[in-house]
């Protein structure tokens, strides 16, 4: 019985057969339906401009894309799972884009300045791409440097808070009065206070995520069991042991709540500071092509800007998901 056990495993025939799941054709299919409407349906009257071929060009690698992934599927069970639970969104997404260009393009029912048809949104990416990944390099610089230092601020803030009654006393009432300020209303007095804008708004940002930070590390660390520094302290620890390899781990959880909401505030605060202030930045970008009345350029600026920070916000998960082991799924994104 085992021979014919081992046999029929080794037999070709009895391997799995490739499974086919019809839902992993509907982007392939929505992209069809937008590209057979975008070449056969003739553009409106109204529509003067010399067609563009980027939407066309952008549909067919997308069936192709979608197509292979289609065919994947059929071996791989894991992959078939995920490209069907997304396929209903990513047609959809695909049908969004297709009613856009009837809606611009076709009908002319949106008025062509505020509302440009996707051809020419893609045309920004191929004129300006070098331009907008310039001013993208110059806000993630400023970002990470506010980022950075306002966090490092709120952990060294939030320990002393949440470890020491002396810097409680003296630290929390400030804590309640300039924390629920936003950040971006300082932009008056950072703009006037320091040298450069670049260094006004790295402050601005800083305070950004300087306040939750603190405030949810210093929570924190003060609500770690009692018996956790018992123990420590009978092996003979010190305070600095203590605060290091006890009340920092423990309060892990929250520390990383705090970052993510200084994240949050780090965009906004990059944003507005970028818009008012900054020279320079995909946000004083979008603000220059808003002046211009170049309305594609500014939907250009703020998809890079969404893909930007959905990247940044999917690592910080990823990284709290390696440090935080046991808690790993219990926050999703």
């Amino acid at each position: 019985m085992e021979k014919i056990a081992v046999q029929s495993e080794l037999n070709p025939e009895h391997k799995k057969k490739p499974v086919f799941d019809v839902r992993t054709l509907l982007p392939a299919l929505s992209a069809l339906l937008a590209l057979l409407i975008n070449v056969l349906v003739p553009n409106s009257p109204k529509y003067v401009q010399k067609p563009l071929p980027y939407f066309t060009i952008a549909l067919i690698a997308i069936i192709g894309i979608t197509l292979v992934f289609a065919v994947l599927s059929l071996f791989f069970e894991n992959l078939r799972k995920r490209v069907a639970f997304k396929s209903w969104f990513i047609a959809a997404f695909i049908l969004l884009l297709n009613i856009l260009n009837i809606a611009t393009i076709k009908l002319m029912l949106l008025q062509p300045i505020y509302f440009p048809n996707p051809d020419k949104i893609l045309k920004v990416y191929v004129d300006d791409g070098a331009f907008i990944l310039k001013c993208l390099g110059y806000s993630l610089r400023l970002l990470f440097t506010g980022f950075f230092i306002g966090a490092l601020a709120g952990l060294t803030t939030g320990i002393l808070v949440g470890w020491s009654r002396k810097w409680s006393y003296w630290v929390n009432p400030l804590i309640k009065i300039i924390g629920p300020i936003p950040a971006t209303a300082w932009v008056p007095i950072a703009l006037v206070t320091f040298p450069t804008t670049f260094t006004a708004s790295t402050f601005l940002i800083a305070l950004a995520v300087w306040f939750p930070t603190t405030v949810l590390t210093s929570s924190g660390i003060s609500n770690v069991q009692n018996s956790y520094f018992e123990v420590s302290s009978t092996l003979g620890a010190k305070a600095l042991h203590k605060i290091f390899k006890v009340a920092l781990p423990a309060s892990m959880p929250m520390i990383f709540i705090g970052l993510f909401n200084g994240t949050g505030a780090s965009f906004i605060t990059l944003m507005t500071a970028e818009m008012m202030g900054v020279k320079f930045g995909v946000g004083w970008y979008i603000n220059w092509q808003k002046d211009m009345l170049s309305y594609a350029n500014v939907y250009a600026g703020l998809i890079v800007i969404a893909v930007t920070f959905s990247l940044l916000i999917t690592l910080l998960f990823r990284v709290r998901d390696k440090v935080l082991v046991w808690q790993k799924g219990v926050i999703k994104w």
